[in-house]
């Protein structure tokens, strides 16, 4: 069994735990600056780094990318979930939008769906 060496700083440090730099000076030495004595500190003992989250981005309600049709009327709307006209709730299609070119609400499954020209 290999042999491991024991708390030698001289054969187990080859380096600043921070920055690299070469170390001189005691066999023990860790870091080559107070100042890297202290960025390891820092690290060590700031919260910020070891208990926050990253951030996450606020989602987006879904009602604003579903179509919904209007059973009375048999009108199409982006967005809204009642019918502006007849003032009864309208039913859920699909995910979709306004179609870019003439600006109608279009489901998802119709644009997938559709015929190539």
């Amino acid at each position: 069994m290999p042999e491991h060496p024991r708390r030698d700083g001289s054969v187990t440090a080859t380096g600043c735990a921070i920055c690299a730099a070469p170390l001189s000076g005691r066999a023990d030495q860790q870091f080559c600056s107070p100042a890297c004595r202290q960025t390891a500190h820092r690290r060590r003992t700031s919260p910020t780094t070891a208990t926050t989250a990253a951030a996450v981005p606020a989602g987006r309600g879904r009602r604003a990318q579903t179509v919904y049709a209007c059973e009375e009327c048999d009108q199409r709307f982006a967005g809204e979930q009642w019918c502006p006209h007849c003032q009864r709730p309208c039913r859920r299609l699909d995910y979709g939008g306004s179609c870019p070119s003439c600006g109608e609400p279009v489901t998802l499954t119709e644009l997938i769906e559709a015929p190539m020209p």
